[in-house]
């Protein structure tokens, strides 16, 4: 007798129940609900609050913790000239981190019940309600996290010297990626440009979800291959 398929009850906190969609979860959370209204993730309010982050916090903490960092390099001695260089060089950094991270981290595939579950949380919920406004940037917490073990990476590979002002860059991108990321979503972009990345990344979520990773740049994708095809729409007016 075939086990009856988990049915994941909307109108109860999320985080609980979808770890039990096995390997159903993928086929699960990549069916977006378009409502405005996020879902509730936990039964505590207290674990509800730290989920929800409206867009301005993030360059509210960011952008005060690269200026540290940035200014550390110039403290330590780095050259004026030099120093925009090397702000530049981490936003840069940033772009490839955050395909990366995109790809590979964002978008693994999972199908046990932990990996469900830190999946759903880390970026599973935002496919699975992309319009939900307090879910779309990262919780200060949890980008803390990321940003540390990154912070750590750049020290070990350049100089005392020039790593403050490379993280402070990486920040920077790090606040554009998710000012930007926001914007995709909730903004009516008038030019062609972000009109033309809003296209590229409303196209990841609701047609071609294992492509396209870049979000405030394809670049990446198209150094990896990963740029999505055509749609049939694009294809005719080509």
């Amino acid at each position: 007798m075939a086990a009856k398929k988990f049915v994941v009850d909307l109108n109860k906190p999320l985080v609980c129940q979808v770890g039990h969609l096995g390997d159903e979860y993928e086929e699960w959370v990549h069916q977006p609900i378009m409502g405005k209204e996020g879902p509730r993730f936990f039964h505590s309010g207290v674990l509800e609050v730290f989920t929800r982050t409206a867009w301005w916090v993030i360059p509210i903490v960011w952008l005060p913790v690269a200026s540290w960092f940035i200014y550390n390099s110039f403290r330590l001695g780095l050259e004026t000239p030099r120093l925009p260089l090397f702000v530049l060089l981490g936003i840069f950094v940033w772009t490839l981190a955050e395909y990366l991270l995109h790809r590979f981290l964002f978008h693994v595939q999972t199908k046990s019940y932990w990996g469900n579950t830190l999946h759903y949380l880390l970026h599973g919920c935002h496919h699975k309600h992309p319009m939900d406004s307090l879910r779309l940037v990262f919780p200060p917490a949890a980008a803390a996290i990321i940003a540390s073990m990154i912070w750590s990476l750049v020290k070990l590979v350049s100089t005392p010297l020039i790593a403050p002002a490379v993280f402070g860059g990486i920040l920077l991108g790090y606040v554009m990626y998710d000012c930007t990321h926001y914007y995709l979503h909730h903004g009516q972009p008038k030019s062609d440009v972000p009109r033309s990345l809003k296209k590229y990344h409303l196209n990841h979520h609701y047609r071609v979800q294992s492509l396209g990773f870049g979000i405030t740049s394809p670049l990446w994708d198209k150094v990896f291959g990963t740029v999505p095809p055509p749609s049939k729409a694009d294809a005719k007016r080509r």
